[in-house]
């Protein structure tokens, strides 16, 4: 009984600064006061002096402290820490590659099926594509068949003359210029022995030469225009017409088919571009004759006429050659004057 008379008066207390500090309280604070009271009849009396024992603060070893969190008693907090961290993100990673491997794996099901790398939970997964591109990459290579790569092979537009109606007549061999169609003397031949008359209503060999060397020998049958003005007078202005089932050929040379014929033959074709719907065409067929004159010369001389060769280079031909070329140069810088005059005209 005496114990309890010495420990009532802490409660007195606690109300009366709690009532004293809260002038606005509702009443709760007495309540909780009256509650106390009974309360502390039937409290033991360690746990009564919790109240009314004074407030120790007990300062530790915070060293000791973080060593216990991390996992060392004796280690400073600075390196038990990193070893910890190191774990965690290792079986970050593991997790990661291994969430990785089973949603590349092809065939295998998922819980959260993923397009383009989102998952439909929202959240971004990364995903290896690489064995599927690779699948993908292997059925496209079974998948190809013979006949698909012959049928490609047989849709390219450069084995089939200008206008895309028709593949060429001629056997081609290879020449200088990757652009243009080339035909050897033996193909020349043939044509002049009428072996392609069923086919052909007028095949037209163009000389690209100098007059000069036009007349020391030339093909049989061949025209000689050198002047890229001259050609087209002759082929465009009123163009050759072929009848049903016939073709017109068109075939250019000059000494060795290097420059001055591959230049006419493009000449040409530019030309009758301009002057029909694409891809319809006048001469839908040019071929050039490779190693020119000369090499027609060495190797078929009696379908020349004269049977003579006469080199642009000749010792006898040098005032000539200048003045041809002269002229030539001439009428290339009016050519352009020409077309700038007429571009500027349309603006």
């Amino acid at each position: 009984a005496g114990e309890r008379e010495t420990q009532r008066p802490a409660f007195p207390q606690h109300s009366a600064l709690a009532s004293s500090e809260s002038e606005d309280d509702d009443g709760f604070l007495e309540l909780l006061d009256e509650q106390d009271l009974k309360n502390h009849e039937e409290m033991p009396s360690d746990v009564a002096s919790l109240w009314t024992a004074p407030l120790v603060m007990r300062r530790t070893d915070n060293r000791a402290k973080r060593c216990r969190l991390f996992g060392s008693s004796s280690l400073p907090g600075g390196v038990g820490r990193t070893p910890q961290k190191r774990m965690e993100r290792s079986q970050e990673e593991n997790s990661l590659g291994k969430s990785k491997k089973r949603k590349s794996l092809p065939g295998t099901p998922a819980e959260d099926s993923t397009v383009g790398g989102v998952a439909k939970g929202g959240a971004f997964v990364v995903v290896d594509l690489s064995p599927l591109l690779f699948q993908c990459l292997k059925m496209v290579k079974t998948q190809s068949s013979t006949a698909e790569i012959e049928s490609i092979l047989d849709s390219d537009q450069r084995d089939l003359i200008g206008d895309f109606s028709k593949g060429y007549l001629f056997h081609t061999v290879d020449g200088k210029h990757q652009d243009l169609k080339y035909i050897d003397s033996e193909m020349i031949v043939s044509v002049l022995t009428g072996k392609f008359a069923s086919f052909i209503e007028e095949c037209v060999i163009i000389d690209c030469r100098y007059p000069y060397e036009y007349e020391g020998g030339h093909i049989k049958g061949a025209v000689n225009l050198h002047m890229e003005e001259d050609v087209e007078n002759y082929l465009l202005k009123n163009p050759i017409q072929p009848s049903e089932n016939k073709r017109v050929i068109i075939v250019f040379h000059c000494e060795f088919s290097s420059e001055r014929g591959p230049r006419m033959c493009r000449f040409v074709r530019e030309r009758d571009r301009l002057g029909n719907e694409y891809p319809n065409l006048h001469y839908p067929e040019l071929y050039v004759l490779k190693g020119g004159y000369r090499d027609f010369f060495l190797r078929c001389r009696s379908f020349c006429e004269p049977q003579s060769y006469r080199p642009m280079h000749h010792q006898d031909f040098k005032e000539d050659l200048k003045r041809f070329r002269t002229k030539s140069r001439t009428w290339a810088g009016e050519k352009s004057k020409r077309e700038l005059y007429s571009r500027l005209k349309k603006l």
